[in-house]
């Protein structure tokens, strides 16, 4: 357990958000940093700042199909009177030893291939014949028909400036400079950086594994039929879902029945797949709240300094969670409310910057913004509880979707920012401006 979770409290005092947060970021630390293949490594945290070891590109290169020309020999070239180049033959790309081109002489050269020797720009193809003597072609035909392009005589109907179409050696990054600092998040542009400097593999902080089990008898899973008193389990796919989102590999366990036996065994299973466990449901006073029963803090608990303890905040909704640690590695818990907005407000709030933590990032948290209520009449809070309420966001104001029940799931999928009322306000007039906090 983490200090801050044996503070001082008497059995009515309430935790805030704030040293909730605190304590689960004071005991949630990076995950050590491993060596993976590029595709592995996507979406991982870079661990060290990466140089460059060699020029992008590595040659100058052509960044047409066309004509490798001297300047001098296409000077005034035109459509009455073009310039006139033998052909000395083909550079296409991955070509080691390109033709030399000489004056009067021209090579046909493709995208990406190397700028011959002696050659000081490219001319598209487009501005010549491609060798057919019947005005200007529209492309090149290829090699494999009419392997004669590569011979013969070119018309040039256009001039070129020194280095046309060429991308010069070094222009996209150069040996020794610095490619991607530490911390970066590995997505696809990254990635094709690190392969297009030659890097096969990187160190990274790995993606978390997180493990969200949902507890409950009345829980059916989607697609199953519902018998009197049963309701769907849809926290344990939104938390999943959110996980992921936040940048973590999530792993669903179906919803464990309200038995405590039961309950522990699945969750000390889950430990060898587990850098993070979220449960969602059964922390609240009920008699069927297994959670609590199953994984509260005892002073026998089976490993120093392990165990979960079970808290109120002065918060709406999400009064009760809980947090700790279990098991030999001491694997981070974070126990949720079971009702539907209640378990998603506290991922967002609570969750959501753990699994950031993990990965190694220092932005932990959604971004905020003040904005303005757009609303038909005062929102009403709790006093001593800080509320978030369910709102959409669009140029600078909010607007309130649904109440404040905290099984509203409906008007949960439609929004996308948490408006925030701290503890110390209990209404908020139209008008006002309040802090948000953006989901999307």
């Amino acid at each position: 357990m983490s200090s801050a979770a044996t503070r001082p409290a008497g059995p009515d005092d309430l935790w805030s958000v704030d040293e909730h947060l605190e304590d689960i970021l004071s005991t949630v630390h990076p995950l050590e940093p491993i060596e993976l293949q590029l595709l592995d490594a996507q979406g991982c945290v870079l661990v060290d700042d990466v140089t460059v070891p060699v020029s992008l590109p590595p040659f100058d290169n052509s960044s047409m199909d066309g004509y490798a020309v001297r300047v001098a020999d296409v000077a005034g070239a035109g459509e009455e009177f073009p310039a006139v180049l033998e052909v000395v033959g083909d550079v296409a790309a991955g070509a080691a030893d390109p033709v030399r081109v000489g004056p009067g002489q021209a090579a046909r050269i493709m995208t990406g291939a190397p700028l011959p020797p002696g050659a000081e720009a490219v001319v598209p193809v487009e501005w010549t014949d491609g060798g057919l003597g019947e005005g200007p072609v529209s492309g090149m035909r290829a090699r494999s028909s009419a392997p004669e392009g590569a011979e013969g005589h070119v018309h040039v109907y256009r001039s070129a400036e020194a280095r046309a179409h060429v991308r010069a050696k070094g222009s996209d990054v150069k040996a020794g400079d610095l490619a991607l600092e530490a911390g970066t998040i590995l997505g696809p542009p990254q990635i094709a950086l690190l392969a297009a400097i030659g890097r096969g593999t990187v160190r990274v902080r790995p993606r978390p594994r997180v493990v969200v089990v949902s507890t409950g008898s009345e829980l059916v899973q989607p697609g199953e039929r519902l018998a009197g008193g049963q309701i769907y389990d849809s926290n344990s796919f939104a938390l999943t879902a959110a996980a992921r989102d936040a940048g973590a590999i999530a792993y669903r366990v179906g919803a464990v029945a309200d038995d405590a036996e039961t309950l522990r065994s699945t969750i000390e299973d889950q430990l060898i797949r587990a850098d993070l466990l979220v449960t969602t449901g059964g922390v609240s006073v009920g008699a069927y709240d297994v959670v609590k029963e199953a994984l509260a803090y005892a002073a026998d608990a089976d490993e120093a300094g392990s165990g979960v303890e079970f808290r109120r905040l002065a918060m709406q909704p999400g009064k009760p969670q809980g947090f700790g640690s279990i098991g030999p590695d001491h694997t981070p818990l974070l126990a949720l409310p079971g009702n539907p907005v209640s378990s998603y407000v506290s991922f967002e709030l609570f969750v959501r910057p753990a699994i950031r933590a993990l990965r190694g990032l220092t932005d932990l948290h959604r971004p905020r913004a003040r904005a303005v209520l757009k609303a038909d009449g005062a929102l009403r809070s709790p006093k001593g509880r800080r509320q978030f309420l369910r709102g959409t966001y669009a140029g600078g104001e909010v607007t309130p979707v649904g109440g404040a029940g905290s099984h509203l799931i409906a008007a949960l999928a439609q929004a996308d920012a948490l408006i925030v009322v701290p503890e110390d306000m209990e209404s908020v007039e139209p008008g006002s401006e309040v802090e948000v906090v953006l989901l999307g």
